[in-house]
């Protein structure tokens, strides 16, 4: 429905529905009624076809509404508006607005002084309007006493203690001494309105009629008040606090609200009804409801800024029960911020009372962050009879989605000036936790449901007076009238809340886990504590909450909007599993995860080894390689060099090449983790030495060479077959260093006496201080090594740069 549709709203305390990732879209509620503003011009023409407005300054408006004499009149044609924001000056586009959808059934739209409407269009702040009303034809007579309607919604005032505005929906809204208190709300967030003029409020009030002003441009619109200035402190059911007409209110059921809020005392309210009307109480009296389903959290009447003394005093119409929920939407522009919702809220309602309407029509609205919103008085959990789907608002509830949600395909009207959009999963999730709530007090299944309805009126399109229409629990508005509200988008989405409200949660998947646990393969491990983590593709509107299953024993509960827990397990593998339940009680069980308590460090079976290896030597660094073999119980994660350098390896790393600083005794420092997290060091000290050729046995021809490039400025060389050269030292490990060229030729090695190996010291490019050959041993011991030259054809020459050990 267009942004104004009425729906059948019950007037029981409420508060915004907690949404899983939902953000809180304000700070505080309302501090008691807003004062809203309706400014009414009348459109002008010579013909009978053509009425309009120029383009003109005006007050601040938010809302545009037109309407015209006679609650049946139609208007056959089309009407546009422009407005003029308020806070670049720029004009917006032709803007088509929709014909009305939601109306009164008889006994309300029959009452004098009713005025047909089209749908109200948000704006947003706006200070300037133009407008254009034509008929369908060039002969079209448009209906008599056209105006256009520009809504204020007023802002909360500042000052004074906060109130949530929220509260549960199932309770009245306030409690005297002889009522049933009302719960106050858990949720800790709700819709504000900004401070600032070209923002929107948390709270609405609504309007009476205004005076129709004359059509010139410097012509000033008449306003119509709904609220004083001055405003009472909330209750904590987040109702405005009002006065009983009578000296002492009888005691309702809980549900219901009392007399002295159903009948406000209203001193200072131009439209509001008279301080002296005589309470009376409802006529059947409506039977307490219970629910199966816990009720959800909504913004009050309170929450939004309601001005109980702008409403018809008294108590509604009541059906017997809610049988059907007809949803609708608001057919207006999609780009409002959430915060707005509460003023938009106060705007649809302004409208509807400024078209002679008893309240706001709706039952309940939603906006996109899907947080609910409580529309007519009367009590929320009773069968409160709406404005909202004409010929069937007895024993039906409406509730409307804020926004446009046509594809202007087959069933919508291609009118429309705003692009539809798809609804938010958290607006689907919050319109089923509605239906969930009001159908589990009739025990009817809101995914299978359906209910029997009497059509109420004898003017609606297709339907005949008296006959009884069969419709789903959870229905649209083009089911029970003749419009495409509420949108392609939206209606087809309707399977989609019936699945939500129905229940079981959908299918439930640990994500992960985190706050001390970690993954290895396909199971993650702990020394005791762990986050897991979870997802669902269930709005968490419609979860009642999540318990966290340890080897098939809850261990863990969490709120529906929880996506993670903390729990601790013992040593041993454990199974993890997360358990979602619906608001309707049925249970959905995800797959398992392996969680393994963890408490036992890590060892070294093999302890830390340093010998030196193949590389280029330098005064200050030997190219060494450290090994170990380190292993877990559980699942190693990694191993860390901590000295004489940094470094990290992987589970199954068992080595490390480095360097470490000749004739300084080193740290060799490694520590082990495993998954869980427990820790384990190991540790050597060894000794790099580098050993050159003056502690040396030589035979045969060497010859001395100097250079910088050699190790301490100096090497020896020989050519000569069978010349040898030989270094006696203490150690674990050596290195034979040498340089190396084209023309350089071959070696023997020899250790302890024994030939172990021919080396070709032959590279392409020239290299100094190469450590060519290394040998290590099990323990450190005195050995001999000896070089003999080959005598290579062509290349004989041997460069010898001394040896590396490790002591």
């Amino acid at each position: 429905m267009a942004l104004g549709a009425v729906v059948a709203g019950g007037g029981v305390a409420v508060a915004t529905v907690a949404m899983a990732g939902s953000p809180g879209h304000g700070a505080p509620a309302a501090q008691g009624p807003i004062k809203t503003h309706v400014h009414s011009l009348s459109l002008t023409g010579a013909g009978a076809s053509l009425k309009t407005l120029g383009a003109r300054s005006t007050a601040p408006f938010s809302m545009v509404g037109v309407t015209w004499n006679g609650a049946h009149a139609k208007l056959h044609g089309t009407v546009e508006v422009r407005t003029r924001s308020a806070a670049d000056g720029h004009w917006t586009e032709w803007l088509k607005m929709q014909q009305p959808d939601e109306l009164p059934d008889a006994a309300e739209l029959n009452r004098p002084g009713v005025r047909g409407g089209m749908s109200p269009m948000w704006s947003g702040p706006s200070n300037g309007v133009q407008v254009r009303a034509t008929g369908a034809g060039r002969t079209t007579a448009l209906p008599a006493g056209l105006r256009v309607d520009l809504v204020d919604p007023g802002k909360p005032a500042t000052g004074g203690a906060q109130h949530s505005g929220m509260g549960l929906a199932d309770y009245a809204m306030d409690a005297t001494a002889s009522d049933t208190a009302s719960p106050t709300a858990t949720d800790t967030t709700s819709p504000t309105d900004s401070s600032a003029p070209t923002d929107t409020a948390t709270a609405t009030t609504g309007t009476g009629a205004s005076d129709t002003p004359t059509a010139a441009d410097s012509a000033s619109p008449t306003d119509t008040s709904t609220a004083t200035g001055s405003t009472s402190a909330t209750p904590s059911t987040g109702t405005s606090a009002s006065t009983s007409p009578s000296a002492s209110p009888t005691a309702w059921p809980s549900q219901l609200p009392t007399t002295s809020e159903a009948y406000p005392s209203c001193t200072t309210s131009s439209a509001g009804p008279s301080a002296s009307a005589s309470p009376t109480p409802p006529d059947p009296m409506p039977a307490a409801t219970v629910s199966t389903v816990a009720p959800p959290t909504v913004v009050t009447r309170a929450g939004w800024g309601a001005d109980e003394c702008a409403r018809e005093s008294g108590y509604p119409s009541y059906g017997s029960a809610a049988k059907v929920m007809f949803v609708h939407h608001t057919d207006t522009t999609n780009n409002y911020s959430c915060a707005d919702s509460p003023a938009i809220v106060r705007g649809i309602y302004a409208e509807h009372l400024n078209q002679g309407w008893r309240d706001l029509g709706y039952n309940f609205l939603v906006d996109k962050c899907g947080t609910i919103f409580e529309g007519r008085f009367g009590g929320m959990a009773l069968p409160v009879v709406g404005a909202q789907t004409y010929g069937f608002n007895t024993n039906s509830m409406g509730v409307a989605a804020i926004g446009t949600y046509t594809d202007l395909s087959g069933g919508d009207s291609t009118a429309s000036t705003f692009t539809g959009a798809a609804p938010s999963q958290a607006m689907l999730g919050s319109i089923a936790r509605i239906a969930a709530w009001k159908f589990g007090m009739t025990g009817v299944n809101p995914g299978t449901g359906t209910a029997s309805l009497p059509e109420g009126a004898s003017d609606s399109y297709g339907f005949t007076l008296g006959k009884s229409y069969s419709f789903n629990a959870i229905s649209g508005h083009r089911n029970g009238f003749a419009t495409d509200c509420p949108g392609n988008q939206l209606y087809n989405a309707l399977s989609t809340i019936r699945s939500y409200a129905a229940g079981p949660v959908g299918a439930v998947s640990v994500t992960g886990m985190s706050g001390g646990a970690a993954e290895s393969g396909t199971s993650y491990y702990t020394k005791g504590a762990a986050t897991v983590s979870w997802t669902t593709a269930t709005p968490s509107a419609v979860i009642s909450g999540f318990d966290v299953l340890v080897d098939g024993k809850a261990v863990a509960h969490t709120s529906g909007s929880a996506r993670s827990a903390s729990v601790s397990v013992a040593s041993g593998s454990h199974t993890v599993q997360v358990r979602a339940t619906h608001v309707r009680g049925a249970t959905t069980l995800s797959g398992s995860v392996t969680l393994v308590g963890d408490t036992t460090a890590p060892t070294f079976p093999t302890a830390p080894g340093v010998r030196v290896r193949t590389g280029t030597v330098n005064s200050t660094a030997v190219p060494v390689t450290v090994t170990w073999k380190a292993a877990d119980s559980a699942a190693l994660a990694k191993v860390m060099a901590t000295s004489p350098s940094s470094a990290t390896f992987g589970p199954t790393a068992t080595s490390w090449s480095t360097g470490a600083k000749p004739g300084t005794s080193d740290l060799f420092a490694l520590k082990a983790y495993d998954v869980a997290g427990n820790a384990t060091g190991a540790s050597v000290h060894r000794t790099p030495n580098i050993i050159q050729e003056t502690s040396t046995t030589r035979t045969g021809t060497w010859t001395h060479k100097s250079s910088t490039s050699y190790l301490g400025g100096y090497s020896y060389g020989a050519s000569s077959a069978g010349a040898s050269i030989s270094w006696t030292f203490t150690g674990r490990s050596v290195a034979w260093i040498v340089s190396r060229a084209a023309t350089s030729g071959q070696a023997y090695i020899y250790v302890d006496g024994t030939k172990v190996t021919t080396v070709d010291l032959k590279s392409s490019t020239t290299l100094y201080r190469q450590a060519i050959w290394t040998k290590t041993w099990s323990t450190s011991a005195k050995h001999t090594l000896k070089i003999v030259v080959v005598g290579t054809a062509g290349r004989p020459t041997v460069t010898t740069d001394g040896i590396a050990t490790i002591g």
